[in-house]
């Protein structure tokens, strides 16, 4: 009988180990997120931003990013097209630019996000969301005497 009790509260020692761990495993994979989408924000705005010409260009694709070919020599906005940390795939949800082309990108996952509030949530432009695809990385252009950046 004491053997059964001391593997009983083994399992449920262990039980609660692997919700801590699962736990900080989503919130390392939340901040790359967050580290990813502004990367990915910045880079549209270096592609809209630097567009040859007078009428300022959204990047068509993702892969757009990483080989713009509108220059003489190849310019890389980003290096390559990071996966969603989330979904763990290479399919981002799209937030359509005025005209054409991508402003943002989102998450896919319906899960909960941990963090629902903070300095860098805030620095982001995002807010309290009931899941990851609320939170949107868009790139919004400037206007004179602003600064560019994430819009919520």
């Amino acid at each position: 009988m004491a053997v059964l009790l001391a593997m009983f509260l083994l399992a449920l020692a262990t039980q609660q180990v692997m919700g801590v761990v699962s736990q900080q495993a989503q919130r390392e994979r939340e901040a790359e997120l967050l580290r990813i989408g502004a990367e990915i924000v910045r880079a549209i705005g270096a592609y809209h931003e630097q567009s040859p010409g007078a009428v300022k260009d959204w990047p068509p694709s993702l892969e757009a990013l990483t080989d713009d070919r509108r220059f003489v020599s190849l310019q890389r906005r980003l290096r390559r097209i990071y996966a969603d940390p989330i979904t763990r795939s290479h399919e981002w949800g799209i937030v359509p630019a005025p005209g054409g082309g991508i402003a943002g990108v989102y998450s896919q996952s319906e899960r909960a996000p941990i963090r629902t509030a903070g300095t860098e949530l805030t620095e982001l432009g995002l807010g309290a969301a009931q899941r990851y695809s609320d939170w949107k990385f868009v790139y919004t252009p400037r206007v004179a005497g602003e600064s560019a950046g994430v819009k919520p």
